[in-house]
């Protein structure tokens, strides 16, 4: 490891013998804080003298700040609060991507995840005591997580189901999604486009039992694509558990209409899986005789047959920029922020020209 063998200060240069006399410690101690050694046992309170003293001898300034910024974010006690339960996630891509983004970036910055929380509202209470931050993935009643940690400019929202003004927030921007997604089937002359969504649920920690259906985003920009579109014909379909099962017996309620889509927009991959199988079981063929796009781009999605066209989200990111967003608000950002990530369309094999 390199070491710091003197600072500058104008005229004089200030030994590290002399910064350890000033802050009674010795000499390789100093040394090692200012190279900032993480596997340095010693309390926050002496690197913070030594820091102190070093920036009165006018040493490097910002490379001093540096180092005692990510002192701090070593320090730092932050916790994951879910609604699902770990076997949940272990089944759901989504989610499972969205926490991956979060704990390669707090391991980037030096950051530890100290308490994963899952639970009823007295079990989050005190586990979110003494926190320096709170990342809170999916949707959880807004009083109840201040409830649990009232310090709302140190709380981040990632994926909530409904829109947070008021409140540091990340999600996906689920309106250019859909628009992209529409405007790709309409260029290919579909204009009966049905849709097969997931009821969005916003969960409540003092009544675990207790849930409030809210408004689906992906849902609100396809009735508007409609409008803007001038399409009269509406086919839509919902799955209480955003699953495989429920997206092929939804498809199987459409195809009981005697007037079917030519196309379906799916809000999620895993539904429209379902919504596949339950097509060729009844020997209907994709994108001959329908055309299909499904969102998240999850792996299985390229391995399908066909194909499936899709909605790359990036919930990695979605998590990176959350733990970004914590960090900025505790480092001094006070004006609170909603962020929304772009998607990307992946075209594949499940749609075709619908022009005569």
């Amino acid at each position: 490891m390199q070491t710091i063998t003197n600072i500058e200060r104008g005229d004089h240069i200030a030994t590290i013998r002399e910064i350890a006399q000033l802050a009674e410690v010795s000499t390789a101690t100093v040394s090692r804080v200012l190279n900032n050694d993480t596997t340095l046992s010693t309390s926050i309170e002496t690197r913070d003298r030594i820091f102190a003293i070093a920036e009165e001898l006018d040493y490097k300034p910002q490379r001093l700040k540096k180092l005692k910024q990510e002192m701090k974010r070593s320090t730092l006690q932050i916790g994951l609060l879910f609604w699902s339960m770990a076997e949940d996630e272990k089944d759901d891509p989504y989610f499972a991507a969205v926490r991956r983004g979060i704990e390669v970036h707090c391991e980037q910055l030096g950051i530890s995840i100290t308490k994963v929380i899952r639970g009823d509202f007295t079990t989050a209470l005190a586990e979110a005591e003494g926190l320096d931050g709170l990342l809170v993935v999916g949707s959880i009643e807004v009083q109840d997580v201040l409830d649990i940690y009232p310090q709302p400019d140190r709380i981040v929202f990632v994926n909530h189901g409904e829109e947070l003004f008021d409140y540091d927030s990340v999600h996906l921007n689920f309106d250019g999604a859909i628009r992209t997604s529409y405007q790709y089937l309409t260029s290919l002359g579909h204009e009966k486009i049905g849709f097969i969504g997931g009821v969005e649920w916003v969960h409540s920690l003092r009544d675990r039992p207790s849930i409030r259906r809210s408004e689906e985003h992906r849902y609100v920009a396809y009735t508007r694509m409609m409008r803007e579109s001038g399409h009269y014909y509406a086919c839509v379909e919902w799955v209480d558990d955003w699953s495989s099962q429920g997206g092929y017996e939804a498809m199987q309620r459409i195809l009981m209409r005697g007037d079917r889509p030519t196309a379906c927009l799916i809000a999620s991959d895993n539904m429209a899986v379902g919504a596949l199988h339950a097509l060729h079981e009844a020997g209907i063929s994709v994108p001959q005789h329908m055309s299909i796009v499904g969102f998240n781009d999850i792996e299985l999605a390229a391995f399908v047959n066909p194909p499936l066209s899709t909605v790359h989200a990036h919930t990695e990111l979605l998590g990176e920029t959350a733990v970004k967003m914590l960090v900025e608000r505790l480092e001094g950002r006070k004006v609170a922020m909603q962020v929304k990530l772009n998607t990307t369309f992946v075209e594949r094999n499940s749609c075709m020209n619908n022009k005569d």
